[in-house]
């Protein structure tokens, strides 16, 4: 079954695009948001610019007005400790009541790497002292024991790496686990479809997610199989009913046509009598060969004539039946000319050979049927590549372009039961199609460069030759 393994495919295609893309989306989120938030260094590049634009007035300090608006708007204080004192020296207007006026050491070890009070707290050193700034208690997050293990950094790319294969591997196992249930309803499904297509009975276990869909499929191939038994029913009914009417025909015909040759020999009728036999008997003739092959047609068409195919020489073959017309045309009236180029003296295909006889017959009979006046018939033998064709053409009356047209496209009244009343070619042509057909070869249906009819009679070539007829 090759759908399952599609399907298969589809679906880890889609969850591989599917990963992908949520990845992609992921990272262009994170940009995103944190393109909208503040810089890390940010904080600290403020405090350098206000310890560097802190000027020393008299006895005190004062910071640029420009400066100390920036700083109220993002609601952010500022103090200036002194190095020799650890005092408070300098403060903004809005410096909380918590945060205290000294500081040793250690206390400023804690504010630059942490906290005042809740405050996250940046630094900016002068030669005298230090600036610190302290920011909104839920402005900033800061990470007081900034150390990493060195190989932890270094090997960060790969781990990223390693996550992210068994994150999509854990995504993977988890989607198959969850579609398992679904791809075991779905192998049955198109393995009955499949069946359907072919014409088999189709019985599928009606479980599962999809057992709606497989009840439905058991009920087609129930409906399938009940048509296709009243059709094999039909077709054998029409089969042995024409066999039947064959057969019952054959016996009242053959005493018309042993009549009417008595009478047309019988020396005591007048002219006259004996040319109206004679018709009767050339009509009693055409209706004989009318039966014979409505019997085979309907052989043909529903498989009931067995094919005995094996390896035959075409050239052989029809030659021989080129034989028998001119053995049999005395007047003359119909010349039989073989036009097979004398360099082919072997074209081997794998064929019936009774029925490549019948073929050629009924092509050659056809030429003559619809030339009453006569005409010349050409046959010759080609090999076309992988092909080999036969083809029959005559210089008699031939057919319009709307004739040739429908020979070749409309279905006969013996395998259609639709417009019958178009379907004017005879059984001949029906049966050429189906010898052909039976051969996995086809016809072709056209105008001859002689002006008349042409038929040409497709079909495979076998280049190796058997041992028992080498």
């Amino acid at each position: 079954m090759k759908s399952v393994p599609k399907l298969i495919g589809r679906c880890i295609r889609i969850l591989l695009f599917s990963f992908i893309l949520l990845v992609i989306l992921n990272l262009v989120l994170f940009i995103m948001e944190f393109t909208t938030q503040k810089g890390n260094g940010r904080p600290w590049i403020a405090a350098k610019e206000t310890a560097a634009a802190l000027c020393k007035i008299g006895g005190g300090y004062s910071l640029p007005e420009e400066l100390s608006r920036e700083l109220e708007a993002d609601n952010v204080w500022a103090v200036f400790i002194d190095n020799d004192t650890g005092q408070v020296v300098w403060k903004t207007e809005n410096l909380p009541d918590s945060v205290p006026m000294t500081y040793s050491i250690s206390d400023i070890a804690d504010l630059t790497r942490g906290y005042i009070d809740g405050y996250p707290t940046f630094t900016g050193e002068r030669e005298d002292g230090l600036v610190v700034l302290g920011y909104p208690r839920d402005s900033f997050w800061k990470h007081m024991w900034p150390s990493w293990d060195y190989h932890l950094i270094k090997n960060l790319p790969f781990t990223l790496l390693k996550v992210l294969a068994m994150n999509g591997a854990a995504i993977f196992l988890i989607y198959m686990i969850a579609n398992s249930t679904l791809l075991k309803s779905v192998k049955p499904i198109t393995e009955g479809i499949q069946a359907l297509s072919e014409g088999e009975p189709v019985h599928i276990r009606e479980k599962g997610l999809l057992s709606e869909l497989a009840l439905n499929i058991n009920r087609t191939s129930d409906v399938l199989q009940s048509q296709n038994d009243q059709l094999r029913k039909k077709e054998t009914a029409r089969a042995n009913w024409i066999a039947g009417v064959s057969h019952d025909i054959r016996t009242p015909l053959s005493m018309v046509m042993g009549y009417a040759g008595q009478l047309q020999c019988d020396g005591r009728l007048t002219e006259d009598q004996r040319a109206k036999a004679d018709v009767i008997l050339k009509q009693s003739e055409r209706m004989r060969n009318l039966i014979n092959d409505l019997n085979l047609a309907s052989k043909l068409e529903y498989n009931m004539q067995p094919v005995k195919s094996g390896p035959e020489n075409a050239v052989a073959i029809v030659r021989q039946v080129v034989v028998d017309f001119m053995n049999m045309d005395i007047d003359d009236k119909y010349p039989i000319f073989w036009e097979t180029p004398e360099t082919l003296s072997v074209c081997w295909i794998q064929a019936d050979r009774d029925l490549i006889k019948r073929a050629v017959s009924n092509l050659i009979q056809n030429s003559m049927n619809h030339n009453e006046g006569g005409c010349g018939i050409y046959v010759s033998v080609r090999q076309n590549g992988a092909k080999c064709e036969i083809l029959v053409e005559d210089d008699g009356i031939g057919s319009s372009d709307e004739q040739i047209e429908k020979l070749n496209n409309t279905p006969h009244y013996m395998v259609c039961d639709e417009n019958t009343a178009e379907q004017q070619h005879g059984l001949g042509l029906l049966i050429v199609k189906q010898i052909a057909a039976s051969h996995r070869g086809e016809i072709i249906i056209g105008h001859s460069p002689r002006g008349g009819f042409a038929v040409k009679i497709v079909s495979g070539v076998i280049y190796r030759i058997p041992l028992t007829l080498a």
